[in-house]
């Protein structure tokens, strides 16, 4: 295999991932150093180009590990909050009309999954009107689930109150409501997300002046809640036989169990005042 190498190909790995890595350092207040020495990297054997686009992988994945669930100084500064920790779920959520959090969801390796049957939706115990939200997610093949806001316990299940954003594995998910996708009412014309198993970043930004949502740095949607457009397709939606859906201007924040395997991390939030 590395006898077939191709040079060129090695040199833009060990770029990308150099790129990688100094953001990373960046974040954490770490020393940076790049190299730039590009004829230099050519003229060196197979064996060593390979050796650095490794060493460089390996330490691009310590220090990403490292940066999960934390929130680093300028975002503490601009009044981000975690809305879990890596370690326990507990502060932050609950289950449905319910105290605490069913065995059907695990932490495990800094990741919040729905892994079992019935686990069931789970909500933030704080309620949120204005707010802006990112969050990691990775889907298992061919699988589903939601994110969702505005989420009142007035009625039987939280995709009655609050709108939800669509999760889904896109090639092999049953759903014609894809990924990012303001479930029925909004959506996207292309489709920025990783195959299933792989994570993806989804940010929302909810106020009442307009709400967006962006998949892995790409927007995708922008509309206003409760606006003429929003009634309209509301009306035309499946969601137009709850007279709650979509009424409350402050809620709870949602991940929905759809009976697939679903992970979440470094889900953070910031209140738009």
């Amino acid at each position: 295999m590395i006898a077939n190498y191709n040079t060129h190909t090695f040199l833009g790995c060990f770029y990308r991932l150099q790129n990688q890595a100094s953001r990373s350092f960046h974040k954490q207040g770490l020393p940076v150093f790049r190299c730039n020495a590009t004829d230099e990297i050519m003229n060196l054997p197979k064996y060593s180009i390979l050796t650095a686009v490794l060493a460089l992988t390996f330490s691009t994945a310590i220090v990403n590990a490292d940066d999960n669930n934390t929130l680093n100084s300028a975002e503490k500064k601009a009044g981000w909050t975690l809305l879990f920790d890596g370690k326990d779920a507990s502060p932050h959520w609950r289950n449905f009309k319910k105290e605490g959090i069913s065995d059907g969801w695990k932490v495990e390796n800094g990741e919040l999954s729905r892994y079992k049957k019935g686990a069931g939706d789970i909500i933030t115990k704080k309620q949120f009107d204005a707010f802006e939200l990112t969050l990691d997610f990775k889907i298992s093949k061919g699988g589903n689930s939601g994110l969702m806001f505005h989420v009142t316990e007035e009625e039987s299940t939280p995709w009655r109150t609050g709108p939800e954003i669509q999760i889904q594995d896109n090639v092999d998910g049953h759903d014609p409501q894809k990924a990012g996708w303001l479930y029925q009412l909004y959506k996207a014309d292309s489709d920025a997300t990783n195959p299933a198993g792989e994570w993806n970043t989804l940010r929302i930004l909810i106020t009442p002046e307009k709400c967006v949502h962006w998949m892995n740095g790409k927007k995708y949607v922008e509309y206003v809640k409760g606006s003429k457009d929003w009634d309209e397709k509301v009306a035309a939606s499946k969601f137009s036989k709850f007279a709650k859906f979509g009424k409350a201007t402050k809620g709870h924040i949602c991940l929905q169990d759809h009976n697939n395997l679903v992970s979440f991390r470094n889900i953070k939030i910031r209140e738009v005042k």
